[in-house]
């Protein structure tokens, strides 16, 4: 019983973690636009990946807005 409530208790506080981390992520990612030497196509799918991790993170599904972004961060290099 103690292992199911402290693995509740681990969710509950890392869920929030998670939540913190995006606007961080979407930050980078604005910061490193400018600069970036990417095709236009490369650029559009950067641009598309940035708005649909900022749309899951406004929903609330932050693990997935982190996996968007992170994907977004590795076609710009960071």
């Amino acid at each position: 019983m103690k292992k199911i409530i402290c693995v509740a208790a681990m969710f509950l506080f890392a869920t929030p973690a998670f939540a913190f981390h995006c606007p961080a992520d979407m930050a980078e990612i604005d910061a490193a636009l400018p600069s970036a030497s990417l095709s236009d196509e490369q650029m559009a799918q950067v641009k598309e990946l940035r708005a649909l991790g900022e749309k899951q993170h406004k929903a609330g599904d932050h693990a997935a807005s982190i996996e968007t972004l992170a994907k977004a961060k590795a076609l710009l290099g960071i």
